[in-house]
């Protein structure tokens, strides 16, 4: 669950500016306030099951555009390829080595 958690909250970041106003709204309710699907309803003085649906169908739609775009999959990537340059960086003996990540870190973007 804090897998899934942790992955919406990032496509969210990435995507949030696709979804209208009451999707992001929602989102940003029950996963980054970590309110319940009831405090969401009674907020809004809708049913817990509208809640429901309207988060679990821009679930969806943030995994769609993650399919699309892949911003989320190469945020991850460079994030590797940043954490490997400071190991190598700081063994400094790793010249070639180097030169490559920057590259891949390039074709990237």
């Amino acid at each position: 669950m804090i897998e899934k958690t942790t992955r919406m909250n990032f496509l969210f970041d990435f995507y949030q500016a696709l979804l209208t106003d009451k999707q992001r709204s929602y989102m940003q309710l029950y996963y980054l306030d970590d309110l319940s699907l009831g405090e969401i309803a009674e907020e809004y003085d809708i049913s817990r099951q509208a809640v429901y649906d309207n988060i679990r169908r821009t679930e969806a739609m943030l995994e769609e555009y993650e399919e699309k775009l892949n911003l989320f999959t190469k945020f991850e990537k460079r994030q590797e390829t940043i954490d490997q340059l400071l190991l190598v960086v700081k063994d400094q003996s790793s010249e070639q080595t180097l030169i490559q990540l920057i590259n891949q870190l390039k074709e990237w973007d």
